[in-house]
């Protein structure tokens, strides 16, 4: 592999070049993230500013150290797969063999990549006692998921962290960006979402690769 160095002295190059404005990273332990910052700081190269990771409502890791990392570096969290990959929609059973063209398709790469990531039984056990509590206050999944995430996550959205949503049509993005907007839950489902959350912890992928 290309040691670390070599890659960001040559990324840097590229921004001197002007090919690009800031420097992100993504999926990289905590360490390795400190290392990152501290070779371009000590060679004055562009720091790292954004941090792409994986989060939502079940799916945490990242707090158990990311953030403080991040916290202390200056460097903004944008959030990916905050739906589970749409696992979150409510659309799936663990029973599926397969879903055609979607995200879980086992017959496509990514796929099978998402099936490892969240196709898993305390996962659905853990969305199924949350839609339950949604299904109480009639909320979809995909509204909770995405208000959890604004309101109630990790994430500083007054300090520019973002929310990265994937959409497969118009109404989609524009329910979801109206989503984004509304306020805080119920304080209830809150609870209900950090007891499955629990219950799903130690099927959890790692938050780096």
């Amino acid at each position: 592999a290309t040691p670390i160095y070599d890659t960001l002295k040559e990324v840097n190059e590229l921004h001197k070049e002007g090919k690009f404005k800031e420097l992100g990273v993504s999926n990289y332990k905590s360490w390795e993230v400190a290392e990152i910052y501290y070779i371009c700081k000590q060679n004055n190269w562009i720091l790292p500013t954004i941090y792409q990771g994986m989060y939502n409502m079940i799916t945490r890791q990242i707090e158990n150290e990311l953030f403080s990392c991040l916290k202390k570096f200056n460097i903004r969290f944008y959030a990916y797969n905050p739906l589970c990959g749409g696992l979150n929609s409510g659309e799936y059973k663990i029973e599926d063999i397969k879903k055609d063209g979607s995200r879980f398709d086992p017959t496509r790469t990514q796929g099978k990549r998402y099936r490892e990531r969240y196709w898993k039984q305390d996962y659905f056990e853990a969305l199924e006692l949350i839609k339950q509590e949604c299904s109480n206050q009639q909320l979809s999944l995909v509204e909770v998921a995405l208000r959890w995430i604004v309101h109630h996550s990790k994430i500083n959205v007054t300090a520019q962290d973002a929310v990265i949503i994937g959409v497969s049509s118009l109404a989609h993005l524009k329910d979801n960006l109206a989503y984004l907007q509304k306020g805080p839950l119920d304080e209830k489902l809150v609870q209900v979402i950090d007891s499955a959350c629990l219950q799903a912890k130690r099927s959890c992928p790692p938050y780096f690769r």
